[in-house]
């Protein structure tokens, strides 16, 4: 199963490259799981209920929580919309 993976304009990208190298790596892990495995794990892409055909992707890293919203068009085309940091670890020090 290989999904094409594509950028909606600029947003993506732009989230993506003021992220630290170690997420940037952890979602290029996520991208790869999403794009060429034929079941998706729930954990990694979930359909946003209430919305049209939104959903998004999840990653988590070090107590951190990213979201990439996304959509399918043609079945095995996702389109990446944007990204957001939804939770920021709290410094436990």
């Amino acid at each position: 199963m290989n999904r094409e993976l594509i950028f909606f304009e600029f947003y993506f990208i732009e989230f993506y490259v003021d992220l630290n190298p170690r997420i940037q790596a952890k979602i290029d892990k996520v991208l790869y799981i999403i794009s060429n495995t034929p079941q998706i794990p729930e954990k990694f892409f979930k359909y946003l209920t209430g919305t049209d055909a939104l959903y998004e992707i999840r990653i988590e890293y070090a107590g951190n929580i990213y979201r990439i919203f996304s959509f399918f068009d043609k079945g095995n085309l996702i389109i990446l919309l944007n990204g957001i940091q939804k939770k920021i670890a709290e410094n436990t020090t």
